[in-house]
């Protein structure tokens, strides 16, 4: 989720996007998701607009299959932060910690993982001592107190020595969502920020939550020096923003920054229309992130997991079109395709085909997400129960459509009752 104002900078900075954020190609126009509905977007809207654009621990023989884990082909898992959450725990020691993060390396492995996806910067905090965001309450408590260790060097070692891959997990401009985190820390931006009358507008606060304003240059500087430091300080093999950009399609959200931008613009021709510019200030923000993190470790992959509704990512500023045709925004995507063959709305075969179609720069790897936590489950009209190979058949068609692998949406999924015969029967695909 994510928010945005406007400055003279920023201005510059979309005029030179106006052709991009015109040039948006629409003709792929299906729309997507949110963790519990995957085809609804943050903001409530409808997404029935596709012509728009357990591991078995105990089996010996699964536990062999994936001795020899492949690292041509992606195989990742998200680890979120509810997953690494030390808040509740009455020991939130370094120890405690690692071996809460060592039974997730170990479980990965054992279902034929080779990369965890780990939640660093979930709520504008950070789980690694920073110059820029405080601790987040995952790792101390209470957001801004330090944990007395480094989770993130703890996590990129424990991952390594296993021969596990490791990416680091942000969310760009997200600052608090339904009342998470419940205590902002002191030396929060938001804080900070919001007591400056100069600053005030490079945050915004709205019914659903406390977010960064990308339409500020300063703002985007900050995201952007933020992944930088990330790839500076710890030996992480890739860094991923997730699917949270704008939170709301409602003008009202960032109204005064727009009104301030057509004022100036108009001086000099038309202005972008207020979804054009949002996307405008997203591609800065893309852009330069990419910039900056390869200022420091040119080979270091950055990516981003959008919606699998592209419908859904253009109306939150993801201009997922360009992101996928031109260079300078990503190395990789991967779409969250949580739907199943049966979806009314988006069926598998067909966001992986449009997709695949998409992606059309060949220095991007295209990966697809896929939902384990649905495996087994009520949701979607109970159409997830009616097979135990759904996700094993879409891995077989993702390798057909030539994708270059998959991430699994998420740990906990993997190790759960509820998806134990759909982790089986993808096991034995995968490996």
């Amino acid at each position: 989720m994510v928010i945005k104002l406007f400055n003279r900078h920023s201005i510059l900075v979309c005029a030179c996007l106006l052709v991009t954020a015109i040039a948006i190609t629409m003709a792929i126009n299906f729309s997507h998701r949110s963790k519990n509905d995957p085809l609804a977007g943050d903001s409530g809207q409808s997404t029935s607009v596709l012509a728009q654009l357990n591991s078995d621990a105990d089996s010996p023989e699964s536990a062999a299959e994936v001795t020899n884990i492949s690292t041509g082909e992606m195989r990742a898992v998200w680890v979120p932060y509810m997953s690494l959450d030390m808040s509740k725990e009455s020991d939130k020691s370094e120890k405690a910690f690692q071996k809460k993060f060592d039974a997730i390396v170990t479980g990965a492995k054992k279902v034929g993982m080779n990369t965890l996806i780990v939640h660093v910067r979930p709520f504008g905090d950070a789980l690694y001592k920073s110059s820029y965001y405080p601790w987040s309450h995952v790792v101390g408590g209470t957001q801004g107190v330090n944990p007395g260790y480094d989770p993130l060097k703890d996590m990129v070692d424990a991952a390594h020595k296993s021969g596990l891959k490791i990416h680091a997990w942000v969310n760009p401009l997200r600052i608090q969502a339904t009342g998470t985190p419940s205590i902002l820390a002191q030396t929060n931006l938001f804080n900070t920020w919001k007591s400056d009358a100069a600053k005030a507008s490079w945050v915004v606060e709205n019914s659903s939550g406390k977010y960064y304003n990308p339409a500020y240059q300063e703002v985007r500087k900050l995201v952007a020096d933020g992944v930088k430091e990330i790839a500076q300080n710890y030996d992480v093999d890739g860094i991923q923003f997730d699917d949270y950009f704008y939170p709301t399609q409602d003008a009202a959200f960032d109204k005064p920054a727009y009104d301030s931008y057509c004022t100036t613009a108009a001086k000099s021709g038309t202005p972008l229309a207020l979804l054009n510019w949002r996307r405008a200030n997203i591609n800065a923000l893309i852009s330069l992130t990419y910039s900056e993190l390869k200022s420091v470790k040119p080979n270091l992959p950055f990516g981003v997991a959008p919606q699998g509704n592209v419908g859904n990512d253009l109306n939150m500023g993801a201009d997922v079109n360009s992101w996928c045709t031109a260079q300078g925004y990503l190395d990789y995507i991967c779409p969250q395709l949580y739907v199943n063959f049966d979806n009314p709305v988006l069926p598998f075969n067909t966001a992986a085909e449009s997709w695949r179609k998409l992606v059309t720069n060949k220095n991007i790897k295209l990966y697809f997400g896929l939902a384990v936590y649905k495996a087994g489950s009520d949701v979607d009209s109970g159409t997830w129960k009616k097979s135990t190979n759904i996700l094993a058949q879409q891995v077989e068609l993702g390798r057909k459509t030539s994708c270059d692998g998959f991430m699994f949406y998420s740990w906990d999924y993997l190790n759960s009752d509820q998806t134990k015969e759909e982790v089986q029967n993808v096991m034995k695909v995968l490996n």
